[in-house]
């Protein structure tokens, strides 16, 4: 890699990119949709925004790296603060430009989002809205995946059936047709209704981690219009887990370059175990048990679907293994920076919450993953695991703070 590519890609923090698709498919799987089109364009359009954030947040901490960060590339001269505006820009209106192809909602949540990302830097970073702003921007992050999955359901098939507009939609009171014509009220066989799927900011303190459960309203609505109330609650769900996480990595992320107290990384080691907590038991802030085609995992008369509970069990298996890595991947750097908050171990431990969002995405797409028994949550999980080595690779090449 030549000396200006390192400074870009240390500008943008290359090595913290794979955190950040997992959220778009995190928010799909929380409405039980299966990832589509608009999941990827909704993954790609957060990486352009991330980078964007990235770009944003060292052209507006100049000043202050060039006495605490001296080695940083615009303090060093390796890259022009002029091009790292152009790029923030640049990259911000190629988000946007992504978002726009998946929908109207998710260029509207992409938006909102991308107006987080820009007053988070720009002006709120150092304010004690900080951390919060950050945690609605990786809140809104996820909710675009779900709104984009779902637009993408609404455009092209029928929601989650795979089949195009004008087939029976399953799940619906009357079986209306897609198609406009009037329906006989579709059977779903043995009194079970089948649900619509088988199914920094970016930025940070210094640039890293974005999203949290104080979300956006409007976003919040659109991803509960996606699969009705429960998903929504669902979605939402997701969405603050990854906030709340995001909200303590950020918090303990401001006193990184001078040291702190021992207090910041033993709260964000307990949030920590909170939202591992949360996950071993299947439970959400806003929602109910893991996905399973009706709200609370029942039919609408109350009765257990077969084979649910085998999926359940099947689907046990991922939840805890991805949470079990969440929990080994943030919690030890916390404990170490608890015990001894220097510089070093606060950036260690930021770097380590920042890679510790992978397992936690895939903790969240495998506990919502419905109608594939054990190999529901394992398919989900998996390829979002997957990633956790390249973070770790990277990282020791490009710093991800």
């Amino acid at each position: 890699m030549t000396g200006r590519a390192a400074a870009w890609a240390q500008l943008l923090r290359v090595s913290a990119v794979s955190t950040v698709p997992g959220d778009a498919f995190a928010g799909a799987a929380a409405v039980g949709g299966r990832p589509n089109r608009g999941t990827a364009l909704a993954a790609v359009s957060s990486l352009f925004l991330y980078e964007a954030g990235m770009a944003l947040n060292d052209w507006a901490d100049r000043d202050e790296d060039a006495v605490e960060r001296p080695d940083r590339p615009l303090p060093s001269g390796r890259i022009a603060p002029s091009a790292a505006l152009v790029a923030a820009g640049a990259l911000t209106v190629a988000g946007l430009a992504t978002a726009a192809r998946a929908g109207r909602p998710a260029l509207a949540t992409a938006s909102a989002l991308a107006a987080t990302v820009w007053a988070y830097d720009l002006h709120l970073k150092h304010t004690p809205a900080g951390p919060v702003t950050m945690a609605t921007a990786r809140s809104l992050n996820v909710l675009l995946g779900t709104v984009a999955t779902a637009g993408r359901d609404r455009t092209g098939n029928a929601a989650g059936t795979g089949r195009p507009g004008g087939a029976t939609r399953p799940g619906t009171p009357t079986g209306r047709s897609t198609g406009g014509s009037s329906a006989t009220p579709a059977r779903q066989g043995h009194g079970r209704t089948r649900g619509p799927g088988h199914d920094h900011a970016y930025g940070h303190g210094h640039g890293h981690a974005y999203g949290h459960g104080y979300v956006h309203g409007d976003a919040y609505r659109r991803a509960a219009d996606s699969g009705g109330t429960g998903r929504g609650s669902r979605a939402g769900g997701a969405a603050a887990l990854m906030g709340l996480h995001t909200l303590a990595v950020t918090t303990v992320s401001r006193r990184e370059a001078q040291g702190g107290a021992p207090a910041v990384p033993l709260g964000a080691l307990a949030v920590v175990g909170a939202i591992t907590t949360a996950l071993a038991r299947g439970r959400t802030p806003h929602g109910g048990p893991p996905h399973s085609g009706t709200p609370h995992g029942s039919t609408p008369h109350g009765r257990t679907p077969r084979g649910s509970a085998h999926a359940r069990g099947g689907a046990a298996a991922p939840v805890l293994a991805s949470a079990a890595a969440y929990a080994a991947t943030a919690a030890r750097p916390l404990a170490h920076a608890a015990l001894n908050p220097s510089p070093p171990l606060l950036q260690g431990a930021v770097g380590a919450g920042i890679r510790a969002m992978i397992p936690l995405q895939a903790a969240l797409a495998a506990r919502s993953a419905p109608g594939r028994g054990r190999l529901g949550g394992a398919w989900r999980a998996a390829p979002l695991l997957a990633l956790l080595p390249v973070a770790r690779r990277l990282s020791r090449k490009v710093s991800p703070t």
